[in-house]
């Protein structure tokens, strides 16, 4: 079988942050800009519009692959968050990256651990703060030392997180991790639904009820671009939609600076919306800039 037809060649794998660092300061030394991804797995094509990024952006991409046990509480998913690594793994050889991090806890956490890592940005008490505490906590840990173990040139987060992104900007700014934070923006499915590992929990009906999000976003965004400028008053709206939606329970819907992620008096062409909802009991995160979601086309016509 020819080198073709066996496909493209898988990434180096790496398990350890000292192989990591190794291989990472390596391409330094020959001159190369190393980008990074970290992930969770589950690899969808938002994952691979961010790989899409960082190879544009850089000579050598790494991605991650680790389920944060740190930025899980009690009762979120971390022992049934899909895992499918040899999918993975595939999916990056198509794509082109150069090498996977893959650790085991314990490579990551060895015993006796005990550092942990408090941002004051980007609303950190608020939002996903407050609904899951000590996880920007987890976050702010795990990505710390990715960075520090890779000394990439940029570093590509998804949209989706806007408040996880906002904040781990803040984190390598103040830390001097040396690395540009990337926000790509949302990927969504034809139908609108943003995409996320999670989906994979939703049945039909429930993946239909998640739609109520992006209706929300739009309804918003008509709002915004019909002259409504008080925050509350989009905010609500908002809410009222997914409420309307019986199958949806809303955990929090605002109108934000899209830097301190506090609530907006007054909304501009900036201002960030912001959503979380629970479907069937699986928990579903949306957001978009009012200025964009003013102009942006129904479903099935173009990405939001």
């Amino acid at each position: 079988m020819s080198e073709a037809a066996k496909g493209p060649a898988l990434p180096i794998l790496l398990t350890t942050p000292d192989e990591l660092r190794q291989l990472a300061q390596a391409w330094r030394c020959q001159g190369y800009r190393v980008g990074l991804v970290p992930t969770m797995g589950a690899l969808h094509r938002g994952h691979l519009a961010l790989v899409a990024a960082a190879r544009a952006a850089a000579d050598r991409v790494v991605v991650s692959i680790f389920v944060n046990p740190l930025q899980f509480g009690p009762g979120d998913d971390y022992q049934r968050y899909p895992r499918d690594r040899d999918e993975d793994l595939r999916l990056l050889a198509a794509a082109g990256v150069d090498a996977a991090y893959v650790p085991t806890t314990k490579a990551v956490y060895p015993s006796g651990f005990a550092t942990s890592i408090t941002v004051e940005a980007a609303g950190a008490d608020r939002w996903e703060g407050h609904f899951r505490p000590g996880h920007f906590q987890g976050v702010a840990v795990v990505v710390a030392k990715l960075l520090a173990a890779t000394g990439p040139c940029s570093a590509f987060f998804g949209e989706k997180d806007a408040q996880q992104a906002a904040l781990v900007t803040q984190l390598a700014k103040d830390l001097d991790l040396g690395a540009q934070v990337v926000v790509c923006p949302v990927v969504r499915d034809p139908d609108g639904l943003a995409l996320s590992s999670r989906n994979a929990y939703l049945d039909r009906s429930q993946r239909e009820a998640a739609l109520t999000l992006n209706r929300a976003l739009r309804e918003a965004g008509v709002a915004f671009s019909d002259g409504s400028r008080s925050g509350a008053e989009l905010t609500r709206l908002a809410a009222r939609v997914i409420e309307s939606e019986p199958a949806a329970k809303l955990d929090y819907a605002a109108v934000v600076d899209p830097v301190s992620f506090a609530p907006q008096v007054e909304a501009d062409l900036s201002s960030r919306l912001i959503l979380a909802a629970r479907v069937g009991g699986v928990r579903l995160l949306d957001t978009g800039v009012l200025g964009e979601l003013a102009n942006s086309p129904a479903p099935g016509q173009d990405r939001l």
